[in-house]
């Protein structure tokens, strides 16, 4: 069926599982849990996004769950509300499970911190989180973690790593989310997600996210995801958004820097704004004194700054 511009089917044709209606009022999505509405309301968000609309519904019946959506689309929330009910509705007393609940795999640190932030935002009946990533302090990551967590966020690399040194047991992690899976696909991590996968209990709920669906995310869905259901915004195309004109310019590597300063001094108007893309730190910092220089305001951004 499709509505607000997105669709949701049964990934496998041969599930025989009734799609969920969609919600249209955070009401409808948590009447039972007023300290969820409550800090949604205190976060000032006026109705749930399409994709939470049809998410929600499909998550909080412990269905696996597919969503395709740009970043933007509210599918942060999307996951993480109904992972804060699932925690609370086990019946095992949370310190007799041994580990945490949730796992959020994130393809990176920024993305990973974003997402320990928005946990922390709803506080949720005492429920603790932490984000485990490569480059932050290990040894305080460790104490976290081994004081006692129900929802961990972690980058597959620096998650492996606690796996093997037996700081991290994956195997009480019952609502998993893969979250940029295309991304974290594209950036190598395949080996890493597919070991962590194998040793996460295999009756698990699972939610992945992608903004584009390559074969490679469809092959994860198809060897760990059971029934899941497919939520897309748009289409499953993977085509540039449709809104943007694409330009190519073929330029020999000397001719790159001069054609940069034509466009920006000559071409944009003067409210434009333009994002510069470079391969090395080393270049950013380079291209940005020129630019200085011809007297275009610019910042240069990177890992080292």
């Amino acid at each position: 069926k499709m509505n607000n511009n997105i669709t949701v089917e049964n990934y496998n044709e041969n599930a025989d599982v009734k799609i969920p209606n969609p919600i249209r009022t955070f009401e409808e999505a948590f009447s039972h849990y007023p300290e969820i509405l409550d800090e949604i309301e205190k976060a000032g968000f006026v109705k749930p996004s399409p994709i939470q609309c049809q998410a929600w519904p499909i998550a909080l019946q412990g269905i696996d769950l597919i969503g395709i959506a740009q970043t933007g689309t509210g599918k942060t929330l999307a996951f993480l509300l109904p992972a804060l009910i699932h925690i609370d509705g086990q019946s095992t007393p949370r310190e007799e499970r041994g580990g945490a609940n949730v796992l959020v795999l994130s393809p990176t640190r920024e993305l990973a911190l974003q997402i320990e932030s928005e946990v922390k935002k709803y506080n949720y009946r005492g429920i603790k989180c932490c984000c485990v990533y490569g480059g932050g302090n290990r040894r305080d990551q460790i104490e976290i973690v081994s004081s006692g967590v129900e929802i961990i966020i972690a980058t597959p690399g620096r998650l492996n790593d606690l796996i093997m040194n037996g700081i991290i047991d994956v195997r009480s992690v019952t609502y998993l989310v893969l979250d940029e899976a295309d991304r974290m696909l594209d950036m190598g991590f395949e080996p890493q997600i597919m070991k962590i996968l194998l040793d996460i209990r295999p009756d698990r709920q699972t939610i992945m996210t992608s903004a584009t669906w390559p074969e490679g995310v469809r092959r994860l869905a198809n060897s760990y995801l059971k029934d899941p259901m497919l939520v897309f915004v748009g289409s499953l195309d993977l085509a540039a958004v449709h809104s943007v004109t694409q330009k190519v310019e073929i330029l020999a590597d000397e001719e790159k820097r001069p054609r940069l300063t034509e466009f920006l001094t000559h071409e944009l108007g003067p409210e434009d704004k333009v994002i510069v893309f470079v391969g090395k730190k080393l270049v950013a910092d380079d291209i940005s004194s020129e630019l200085s220089l011809d007297g275009v305001h610019c910042q240069c951004i990177h890992g080292d700054r």
